[in-house]
């Protein structure tokens, strides 16, 4: 058994105070009864109350590594005064686990046993329940206001977004004999409505709840977190919630009153973990630069040597992921000077993507490998597509652990780690009137290449349309390939859902549509097109997006996939928007002759399927190239079309 970790120096932290972070616009609020964290980290915040200068907090730290009994003076110094009390503004960063305790639950009758008069190492009894229920708690949780953020997703105003499956849409398991439960059981809460604001401060939301929202926290606030810890204590049981990018698993439950010798096993291999065993990455180095906080990584390369890369993590142009599980696509500002050695400068510099892709998908630099040898040939492609400098792939898959542990299906979901640097490129949104039109439409030819040579984009959002300047003109960009398959991809990848749920074609979020009984064809990705340019010219007023109030669709990012499909197809069919909103008479006659566009073929598809089906033949889902080029015709035809031309 190793010897404890005096690097980490685990101190369990009463807390209960607010904690805030910013998750680009919008500001959280959690109270965690009981955080886990370094023995530095907890004395800090009481250390900065007194006056003491951060700045001298590393030198101090290294003094009392080398002085033995200065060190253990101040663990116990702490220990004595602060352990217990409640520090103001602990920061997300430096956290290792919360603990949440909950007194007795809705309908228990029976009180705490006292403990016995002496321990015995025996078989482990379960406890009752064996695995904590995510409803167990029976409660009404209000709808979101308009004014409140998403906890599951990012805006999609921003660079990247996430795929429309979400970690609250699935079933629990039942739970089984395995003391693990199943390797893809996302949180869900038992109310019908989930609240999805930035504050946990309700005291009526169900625990398990609670420790997701902290651990979404604790993701967001480190790039370098593979995976995290939380407990939850009920009474006089706790369990062990293991959060990663494929999922949650959760330990039997353990009384610590009754089982007090596994309780103190468990504790004794917690002080010996550092931080790997964490879930901190070892290859991501938390910095200092002029201030702020950067990660530092540093690998070997066979091309390059060592490739160094300085990810401003705390940039204002950062753009990260709040949530659980899925890709958590983070995009921020980067430094290398081995790319910068090869490369050169970019006048608008570089940055790294960096996001958990699933395992057993076609990963996107090969995607791009492809593309790049389509822009060979192909005019509407060649300088359309993201210029990736470098990339590396983690061999940590997600699915280790549970393949350690004997969980049913381990490899059902696995991702690894990506980081992709690509130059950096201009977001559409900054764009506005026939600028918008002929960068957007740039990526509808790009894509419908693509889409011909066999590369199918399933994406399409605002953040994947950009663009840069080139001899004096503005060239349209479709970005982002990690959802995207190839036509020759071994095994079904056609009814996937994939997409970002506000601009996903209207058949694609009905229940057939999100359980993959609907095959993504080329027109839905092109109806996602009409979706982000509607989007973009009525929640932005030249390249800025207006005011809460005086924007529409703000409702649409935080509603379901199936619940945003009806007030899509609602406002597809009303069209009514408040006359206080922002509207271009130009753009808004385009959007309406694209909605047009969409009514009629969708009305004559309807015809033709029941036709098709009254006269006992199959239904004919395959698209050719011309119903592919007729499609977008028809959008070509409108005499809005002409005039943005």
């Amino acid at each position: 058994m190793r010897a404890p970790v005096s690097a980490v120096d685990m101190i369990c932290q009463q807390n209960d105070m607010p904690m805030h972070q910013m998750h680009q616009t919008a500001k959280s609020v959690r109270k965690p009864d009981l955080v886990i964290l370094p023995l530095n980290s907890a004395c800090a915040p009481f250390e900065d109350v007194k006056g003491s200068k951060k700045g001298k907090q590393k030198d101090d730290v290294k003094n009392d590594k080398k002085d033995d009994t200065r060190y253990d003076t101040k663990r116990k110094a702490h220990m004595d005064t602060n352990a217990t009390a409640k520090p103001k503004d602990l920061p997300w960063k430096d956290v290792l686990a919360c603990i949440e305790f909950k007194r007795k639950t809705p309908g228990r009758t029976k009180g705490i046993n006292p403990p016995p008069s002496s321990y015995t190492v025996k078989d482990c009894v379960p406890t009752k329940p064996e695995y904590l229920p995510v409803d167990h708690l029976e409660v009404k949780v209000p709808e979101p206001s308009p004014s409140q953020t998403p906890a599951t997703q990012p805006a999609p105003d921003s660079a990247f977004a996430v795929p429309s499956s979400g970690l609250t849409a699935s079933e629990p398991c039942q739970g089984g004999s395995s003391s693990k439960r199943k390797a893809t059981d996302p949180l869900k809460s038992a109310a019908k409505k989930y609240k999805t604001d930035l504050d946990d401060t309700d005291n009526n939301l169900d625990v398990t709840v609670q420790a997701g929202l902290y651990a979404a926290e604790m993701f967001a606030s480190n790039l370098g977190v593979n995976h995290l810890l939380n407990i939850i204590v009920v009474d006089d049981v706790m369990w062990i919630w293991y959060y990663d990018r494929q999922g949650v698993l959760q330990c039997s439950g353990i009384n610590f009153i009754q089982d007090l010798p596994r309780f103190m096993v468990l504790l004794y291999a917690l002080q010996r973990f550092d931080l790997h065993d964490w879930g901190r990455n070892k290859d991501f180095h938390p910095v200092q630069v002029e201030g702020k906080q950067c990660h530092e990584f540093k690998i070997k390369d066979e091309e390059l040597g060592e490739v160094d890369l300085l990810l401003h993590t705390s940039h204002d142009e950062r753009v990260t992921h709040y949530g659980l599980q899925g890709r958590a696509t983070n995009v921020v500002p980067v430094t290398s000077e081995a790319l910068t050695k090869k490369y050169g400068n970019f006048q608008d510099g570089m940055v790294a993507k960096i996001f958990w892709g699933e395992a057993s998908r076609t990963s996107e630099p090969e995607i791009l490998e492809k593309v790049k040898e389509i822009a060979k040939v192909h005019d509407s492609v060649r300088g359309h597509i993201p210029e990736l400098l470098w990339h590396h792939t983690f061999t940590n898959p997600t699915s280790a652990i549970r393949e350690a542990l004997g969980v049913p299906d381990p490899t059902t979901g696995s991702r690894v780690l990506y980081i992709l640097v690509f130059r950096k490129l201009q977001i559409i949104t900054e764009l506005h009137g026939k600028e918008l039109f002929d960068v957007w439409y740039q990526c509808i030819l790009c894509h419908l290449t693509l889409w011909k040579e066999g590369v199918y984009h399933r994406d399409v959002s605002p953040g994947n349309l950009m663009w840069y300047w080139k001899d004096g003109k503005r060239i349209g960009v479709l970005n982002d390939y990690d959802l995207s398959s190839l036509a020759d991809d071994p095994g079904p990848r056609g009814n996937e859902r994939t997409g970002t749920v506000p601009f996903m074609a209207l058949e694609l979020l009905t229940l057939a549509g999100q359980r993959g009984e609907v095959k993504h064809s080329y027109r839905h990705d092109l109806e996602s097109f009409m979706w982000c340019f509607a989007w973009i010219s009525l929640r932005y007023k030249e390249g800025v997006l207006l005011p809460r109030g005086l924007r529409p669709f703000d409702d649409w990012a935080t509603l379901g996939a199936v619940a945003c499909g009806k007030e899509k197809l609602s406002f597809l069919t009303d069209r009514e928007l408040p006359a206080r909103l922002h509207k271009d008479s130009l753009m808004w006659e385009f959007v309406e002759d694209c909605f047009d566009v969409l009514d009629i073929h969708t009305f004559n598809r309807r015809r033709q399927r029941q036709s098709t089906k009254r006269a006992g033949k199959l239904i004919n889902s395959k698209e050719s190239e011309s119903d592919i080029d007729g499609f977008l015709q028809s959008f070509r035809n409108t005499e809005s079309w002409a005039a943005l031309s």
